[in-house]
């Protein structure tokens, strides 16, 4: 059995190589890299594909976030509500622009933003609400909109982690991540669910008026060539990675369910452990698993760590320290004791190799060796 890998890029690349290749060489002998018809085509296939009115292409996940917060006009000193169980990008583009990220707590099963939490943290200075599915699945969207409109506020869904997924209302109203909000972003860095070979990202929006805003921030603020009426970015996903995304895009579906057969593989073997629980989904969310994340109980978690790395299984903790514990954030709105869920999860989960590669083979060897750990625990 060849080397395990969190995520298996080589695997993947190996099965659409002639794709791949052509594609990429295409770009070359055009010599059209930035903005070329590439980025423009793959614009037009991920609207239909996520059934939004407009995508706007950048230049990575991080930067989608503080365009969409730009694009919107708000100020220094508005807060904005996100979760503080996630990666930092999201609250790092609220603060670069000088607002407040207000981080509230999740719940303690999906491990989505709390939308309790968020409603108790609504003051007179809150203009959005910055709700990021995490791991693959949507937060409570219902809720979450509700709330949003009861108190007139922006929704930015952050779907870095689950692009493909898709929530259904309780009215039986289905929609994709990244188009339920006002706006939604996402990353294609390569490890995502849909990556490319390098950096990328986009922002979603059926709104006519701020797709034009967005546009125009992430291109030096021009409304046309060498006339700026904003101030913006440089911020654009260039021709290659556009066409990358294109082939990969067309593979997405199949991808969804490579990861979502991992995960039920994973689901079976742990099924009668005291000592694991496995990912809990929400019902009116798909899963599409960017990563398959444990909750681990009375388990020594470096150990077990330290076992999977002796036995040649990967594995990763997101995340170890929620970012209302980060030093860069010890300043923001909060106080610790409100986030116990987030302050929870930070010490039980671990997450396992997750991506379409995966074989019985290797989910077997995998789960034997978590079994074999938790085993050895019983027995002493």
């Amino acid at each position: 059995m060849k080397a395990l890998q969190m995520v298996d890029l080589k695997g993947q690349y190996q099965h659409i190589k002639a794709e791949i290749d052509e594609a990429v060489l295409s770009v070359v002998q055009s010599c059209a890299y930035i903005n070329g018809p590439e980025v423009k085509a793959f614009e037009e296939e991920l609207e239909e594909y996520l059934g939004v009115k407009h995508v706007i292409p950048c230049a990575n996940g991080t930067d989608a976030l503080q365009i969409t917060l730009m694009a919107m006009g708000f100020k220094p000193g508005d807060e904005v509500i996100t979760a503080s169980f996630t990666y930092i990008a999201t609250a790092e583009a609220i603060a670069l622009l000088g607002l407040v990220p207000v981080l509230v707590d999740v719940e303690p099963d999906t491990m989505n933003i709390d939308p309790d939490a968020i409603e108790a943290a609504i003051s007179d200075k809150t203009v959005a609400i910055m709700p990021v599915h995490l791991f693959g699945q949507c937060a409570n969207m219902d809720r979450i909109m509700e709330i949003s409109k009861k108190h007139n506020l922006r929704v930015i869904e952050d779907t870095a982690q689950a692009v493909s997924a898709s929530y259904t209302f309780n009215d039986g109203t289905k929609k994709m991540a990244g188009s339920i909000g006002d706006a939604g972003t996402t990353s294609f860095f390569p490890s995502k669910n849909l990556g490319c070979f390098g950096d990328g990202g986009a922002i979603f929006t059926n709104d006519d008026e701020l797709a034009q805003s967005i546009a125009m921030v992430a291109n030096h603020g021009q409304s046309k060539r060498y006339y700026h009426d904003r101030i913006g970015v440089n911020s654009r996903l260039d021709s290659m990675q556009a066409a990358i995304l294109r082939i990969k895009l067309r593979h997405l579906n199949e991808y969804s369910e490579a990861r979502q057969k991992a995960a039920a593989y994973y689901d079976n073997a742990f099924k009668n452990s005291e000592f694991i629980t496995a990912p809990v989904r929400n019902p009116n969310s798909s899963h599409v698993f960017h990563q398959y994340t444990l909750k681990l109980d009375k388990v020594d978690r470096q150990e077990l760590i330290n076992h999977l790395s002796d036995k040649g299984v990967p594995s990763m903790i997101y995340y170890p320290v929620a970012i209302h514990e980060q030093k860069a954030f010890k300043k923001v709105k909060h106080r610790v004791g409100d986030l116990s869920n987030t302050e929870k999860l930070t010490i039980q989960v671990l997450s396992l190799p997750m991506h379409t590669e995966h074989t019985d083979d290797t989910l077997e060897y995998i789960t034997s060796s978590v079994l074999e750990f938790l085993n050895k625990k019983i027995l002493i």
